[in-house]
């Protein structure tokens, strides 16, 4: 099957590499035979030829030449035997194939596909006749080398200069595509660290200026002696909370004092299967991508409110370039410390939880922590780690950042390793964002229509936002799922709009304050072989203008799933912070909460944790690894969808829109294929 049409990559002009499509041009064994045989002197002498996608152009003006005695930039190679990749990966996602889910055993997929040492050499070879110090790498895909500016512009032929964003950010980027000796480029997949805009974002959102009702209990869920629910907020208590600071009453879910879904309730609504632990992840390990640190101790106060002080939550840390406690930065890249330590514990702390509140009985939760970098250097050797790795089943991040802010060679260094994960059987899920259509907002300011990555790489699940608006289950323990028509895009009171004045605010103001769930197309990838059913093909759908896939091909459309992640319909969660814990976001505010340390949270950054612990409650119930969702989900959408999933249909909904793409029956760039429903997404033999 052929997954993803892409252009053809020759030798002398660097571009995609998907490992999804067979390799075309010259050779590989006798490129890299080449490039072994030829000293670093000789390749400089050859002609140069531009590196694909290396420049990614800006409306920024510049402010300036960049200069800096250090900077680290690693440049990012080409698989080998990209025939025989593309055919592996197919075999591994047909049922008609003898390799069906026959996944790579851990250290396999190097050893097969690695660039030749020959390759490495040559470009290592190279950058050291530019004057730039090589250093070592996480992964055998990518070469590291330092210098100064001066140098690292030398060695790739081009022109750093600084520029600054719409929200007043500096930042410094390449003016002009980076260029090798033409003999190399074909081996290159993209330069990372030419710019430092990767600037990794997290997708939580938490309720603002709102009012607790006077009888709200610091009770546990169970003893809670009054009702403290309160109303789905209206268009008119948004504009009066923002133009005069009026707060709004909020009180959602069993959550000790209103704060939100419990456990018990979120695999009710979405239809958990009762089948013990061998429905609840039992032997599975779930993996988390993080750029914080966080408290251990916060969950376990959460998981002994849930599940009692018998339960003990299974938690690893693991450290990534030293972790965001003791950043080991990249050379001449930027780490601020204000952006490090626990500046991120309200998301990590989610994360987790959000996990354990569907996978409670999994065997391990891997903490990936690695330092919140600018250049996506730090996010590329956790990724690295993670696929090297090979222990975490089910994989979620709630980190991305904007195609326009990655570039299409970060994109590409990134794919590798997703590919690497799906040979190996990973689920790896993303969040889609939490500013609607215009992903960018938050990360630089600019409100053009855009999608993040990771989630719309072609490995990787997207995961969008649903609301259940006027649902309030309150103390149920088990509440069912909603009647049809109750759960709708997350777009508050559809104030997530290109509107010039709503309530005397922009419609692009209200996507980063209030929030909406992300989606669109890809302007990188093509779409997916696994990508059909119906609604794929819709109005909204993009043709012809996705860089990194042949010409005519429809671009990648996002988010493939969704689930509530309303602020105004959040679940519960616990995070504490004080002086030893600096930068904390839950030191500023939790304190102050009924109970202590409890509250109310919602993004995207939630519904994108809870997908990939029901994937590793399949796992767990199937006995083996899924691999990545995606094959299945369109699979299943395709042969039953009303059985997998609920449909957000957007039809009789006021809330109809992600601020641009609209909820409609089947699939849409709203809500994907629709919401879980966890029995038979579990427990079917598909």
């Amino acid at each position: 099957m052929s997954w993803i049409k892409r252009p053809a990559r020759a030798v002398t002009v660097g571009a995609v590499s998907l490992a999804m499509a067979a390799f075309t041009g010259i050779g590989m064994l006798g490129a890299q035979a080449a490039m072994g045989a030829t000293g670093g002197a000789a390749l400089a002498a050859q002609p140069l030829a531009a590196v694909g996608g290396s420049l990614t152009r800006t409306t920024d003006a510049t402010t300036g030449a960049y200069s800096s005695p250090s900077m680290s930039v690693e440049v990012a190679l080409a698989p080998s035997h990209e025939a025989a990749l593309a055919r592996a990966l197919a075999d591994a996602y047909n049922p008609a194939s003898p390799g069906y889910h026959h996944w790579l055993a851990k250290g396999q997929f190097a050893a097969r596909f690695a660039p030749s040492a020959a390759t490495r050499s040559a470009v290592a070879g190279y950058l050291a006749s530019r004057g730039l110090k090589v250093l070592s790498s996480a992964s055998p895909f990518l070469v590291r080398a330092s210098g100064s500016s001066a140098k690292v512009s030398s060695a790739f032929d081009t022109t750093l200069r600084t520029y600054r964003d719409p929200q007043g950010k500096s930042y410094f980027a390449n003016s002009s595509a980076a260029r090798l000796p033409a003999s190399m480029t074909g081996q290159v997949l993209g330069i990372v660290g030419l710019s430092n805009t990767v600037r990794e974002q997290s997708m939580v959102a938490r309720t603002k200026r709102v009012i607790r009702p006077s009888h709200a209990s610091a009770a546990a869920p169970a003893a809670a002696p009054a009702n403290c629910e309160q109303p789905y907020p209206t268009r008119a208590q948004w504009f009066a909370n923002v133009n005069s600071g009026t707060p709004i009453p909020f009180g959602y879910g069993g959550g000790p004092g209103c704060q939100g879904l419990t456990p018990s309730q979120d695999n009710s609504i979405y239809s958990a299967p009762n089948a013990g632990a061998r429905g609840q992840g039992a032997g599975v390990t779930l993996g988390l991508v993080e750029y914080s640190a966080y408290q251990q101790s916060d969950i376990q106060t959460w998981a002994h409110q849930f599940y009692g002080s018998h339960y003990s939550a299974p938690l690893r840390d693991i450290a990534v370039d030293g972790g965001p406690l003791a950043a080991q930065c990249p050379p001449g890249d930027t780490c601020p410390a204000q952006y490090n330590f626990y500046a991120g514990d309200i998301e990590v702390d989610a994360d987790i939880e959000m996990q354990l509140a569907l996978a409670p009985a999994v065997h391990q939760v891997q903490v990936y922590e690695a330092p919140n970098d600018y250049t996506g250097q730090t996010g590329l050797d956790m990724y690295s780690m993670i696929a090297q790795d090979d222990s975490a089943d089910s994989v979620s991040s709630s980190w991305a950042v904007c195609e326009n802010d990655a570039g299409a060679g970060y994109a590409q260094a990134e794919n590798t390793i997703f590919e690497q994960m799906a040979l190996q059987g990973q689920s790896m899920f993303g969040a889609a964002g939490d500013t609607g259509a215009f992903a960018c907002i938050r990360s630089d300011g600019t409100n053009v229509v855009n999608v993040l990555d990771p989630p719309s790489q072609p490995w990787v699940t997207s995961v969008g936002g649903t609301s259940f608006e006027n649902f309030n289950p309150g103390h149920k323990a088990k509440p069912a799922y909603p009647k049809p028509g109750t759960e709708t895009v997350w777009n508050d009171d559809s104030l997530c709009n290109s509107s010039a004045n709503e309530g005397g605010q922009t419609g692009f103001f209200w996507c980063g304050y209030a929030g909406a769930g992300g989606g669109g197309n890809s302007q990188f990838w093509g779409r997916p072989g696994y990508q059909r059913g119906p609604g794929v093909n819709n109005p909204g759908t993009v043709t012809g203008s996705c860089t990194l896939a042949s010409a005519g091909t429809p671009c990648r459309e996002v988010p493939d799933v969704s689930a509530n992640a309303d602020e105004f319909t959040p679940y519960a969660e616990y995070c504490t912070g004080s002086a030893a814990t600096p930068y904390s976001v839950c030191a500023t505010f939790s304190g102050s909460q009924v109970p202590p340390g409890w509250f109310g949270i919602g993004g995207t950054s939630l519904s994108s944790p809870l997908w990939s612990a029901i994937f590793a409650d399949r796992d767990s119930f199937q006995g083996q690894r899924a691999g990545n969702a995606n094959v299945l989900l369109y699979q299943m959408f395709r042969a039953s969808s009303g059985q997998f999933f609920h449909d957000i249909t957007g039809i009789g909904q006021q809330t109809n829109d992600n601020g641009l793409f609209p909820a409609r029956p089947n699939f849409d760039m709203a809500t994907g294929i629709g919401t879980p429903i966890m029995a038979s997404l579990i427990t079917a033999q598909v």
